[in-house]
């Protein structure tokens, strides 16, 4: 299996077409709606999780408040936030 560094490098500098990148988009936003729903199934109210805060450049974590449908509410030190479900992890 290929390395991601290895699929990164021929996506930027292979020869595909814009309906081939077109695909690769497409499967990694389904692959992420799986995770997130994957990620949704396990959580509940009350678990606690953690997440990557870009701009903060910290890991956050605390208790979830809210499962929504597109977005979990969780309540950290900093405040609260709408993290998208793939982007969790339980602690």
């Amino acid at each position: 299996m290929p390395t991601i560094n290895e699929i990164n490098i021929e996506i930027m500098q292979g020869n595909f077409t814009n309906d081939q990148l077109n695909a690769i988009g497409q499967a990694i936003q389904f692959r992420r709606r799986q995770i997130g729903l994957q990620v949704k199934r396990q959580i509940r109210v009350g678990d606690t999780v953690k997440f990557y805060h870009s701009k903060l450049g910290l890991d956050l974590q605390g208790p979830v408040r809210a499962v929504k449908i597109k977005n979990v509410s969780v309540s950290t030190p900093q405040g609260l936030y709408r993290v998208p479900a793939n982007m969790l992890e339980v602690v």
